[in-house]
């Protein structure tokens, strides 16, 4: 029977380091740096950010507006060569309070990011809501950007600080996925979800249960 072997070099440390505790783990920096090169519709998009625009792109007259664009129509697979600027202002469809700090970021906790649907688009952005209490931001709420000074303006969305509630009343059509009144937003083929009723998109009209009629499909 062959005994086991031990590997049992001795290691001979220089007198200087022969009372220092040893080193268990290290913990080392990273970070990446790249360079990214935006296509014509994002460069688009991003100038208008300098100008403090909103810039979306659609297919035709009636196909849906997409902010920030990205050239074309994922539904009708079109390019989108029509600009369409967008309100500032929108309405918050979704939000989450980060309560739990993370590595660089400089956010006072807590803090809200939200899904927003500005005026005149069909896709939400997300981004920061503040000046007004995390516990007080709802779906439905009325918001509005707040840009930089002009000085500091950059090609970015983060040339946007945040959007802070801008007084208007709620949007009680807005809804989330499961409540049983309100609008739904998303994008499905005829404007059917598969698993939710069929509800009414409060700015094109589109859709929804007729008056009088019953939630779950037209009357």
């Amino acid at each position: 029977m062959t005994e086991p072997t031990t590997d049992a070099r001795v290691v001979n440390l220089p007198a200087s380091l022969r009372d220092v505790e040893p080193v268990r783990s290290v913990r080392t920096p990273a970070q990446l740096d790249y360079e990214f090169t935006a296509g014509d519709a994002t460069s688009r998009f991003l100038k208008g950010i300098t100008e403090k625009r909103i810039i979306g792109q659609r297919a035709t007259g009636t196909s849906r507006v997409y902010v920030p664009p990205r050239g074309a129509d994922p539904e009708l697979g079109a390019p989108t060569p029509i600009e369409v600027e967008v309100a500032q202002t929108g309405t918050v469809t979704s939000f989450c309070v980060v309560n739990l700090g993370f590595y660089g970021s400089v956010m006072e906790i807590p803090y809200t990011s939200a899904l927003i649907l500005l005026d005149g688009a069909d896709l939400s952005i997300m981004h920061l809501i503040q000046e007004v209490p995390a516990s007080e931001v709802r779906i439905g709420m009325r918001v509005e950007a707040v840009w930089r000074d002009d000085a500091d303006i950059e090609p970015t969305l983060e040339s946007i600080k945040w959007f802070r509630p801008n007084g208007e009343p709620d949007d009680p059509d807005v809804r989330i996925p499961g409540e049983g009144h309100g609008t739904g937003l998303g994008s499905w083929v005829g404007g059917v979800a598969p698993t939710e009723a069929l509800i009414r998109n409060p700015r094109t009209g589109l859709g929804g249960t007729q008056v009088g009629g019953t939630e779950g499909g037209i009357a």
